[in-house]
């Protein structure tokens, strides 16, 4: 397969994967969003609806992660560079194993893969992760949620959303 690789790619969807762990370091929640790309507006925009104000991110050395301080967020830029040693640091393990467990669940579960549905996709996989210490929860939840839901024609079903 020819062409580039990693970001700006034409082939791959641009997404943002947030990671929340406990004082031990252990993930409690993740959060992963398409975005329409990697500039300063945009992270900016996500931050300010999915990341609580006086939050600490720690992002990869790209400049418009720097956008997160417009959300009320401290912001700690680590330069990971390239190869190897960018995925070995501590302070990206937790978000290097859920893109690893993400890309397997999408390309293990689905035959084709539509970049228009890559919202659901990562929602759906977040939805679980999140909720994994609550399984006993989720049919109760799924029924619930299913009575509250109105009628939808099936062509608006159909429909993915933009990003997140």
């Amino acid at each position: 397969m020819g062409g580039k690789r990693g970001r700006g790619s034409a082939n791959k969807v641009p997404f943002v994967a947030a990671v929340s762990v406990n004082e031990q370091g252990h993930p409690v929640a993740m959060n992963f969003n398409v975005v329409k790309g990697f500039r300063l507006n945009e992270i900016s925009r996500w931050a300010k609806r999915h990341i609580k104000p006086e939050s600490t991110v720690i992002s990869d050395g790209l400049p418009c992660f720097s956008a997160v301080k417009e959300a009320g967020c401290y912001h700690l830029s680590i330069v990971t560079g390239g190869g190897h040693e960018s995925v070995s640091k501590k302070e990206f393990a937790w978000v290097n194993t859920m893109l690893g467990n993400v890309k397997n669940a999408i390309t293990g579960t689905y035959h084709s893969i539509n970049p228009k549905h890559a919202p659901r996709y990562l929602a759906e996989f977040c939805y679980r992760h999140n909720r994994r210490f609550q399984l006993e929860n989720m049919i109760p939840r799924f029924g619930y949620i299913a009575v509250r839901t109105p009628p939808m024609p099936g062509k608006l079903l159909k429909l993915a959303e933009a990003y997140g």
